[in-house]
């Protein structure tokens, strides 16, 4: 693991302590489940987009295949 140094404004500082201590963890814990969550997120994200634009897209079926709005909103 690697130790990081954060600056955040002390108002931000002093809540995210005090959540910490009421959760029985700290705040580099809490940063770094955050921070692996968002990158897991975004990293499965693009390999969704990846591997859905690398699909060629099918052929669209025949309209003769489909019921007509008419048929459909019958009364």
């Amino acid at each position: 693991m690697k130790n990081v140094t954060v600056k955040l404004d002390d108002d931000v500082a002093h809540w995210a302590r005090v959540w910490a201590a009421e959760h029985d963890t700290s705040v580099s814990r809490i940063l770094g489940r955050l921070l692996k969550r968002m990158k897991k997120e975004k990293t499965g994200y693009a390999q969704a987009m990846q591997q859905f634009l690398s699909v060629e897209p099918q052929a669209l079926k025949d309209s003769s295949d489909y019921p007509s709005r008419d048929e459909l909103h019958e009364r």
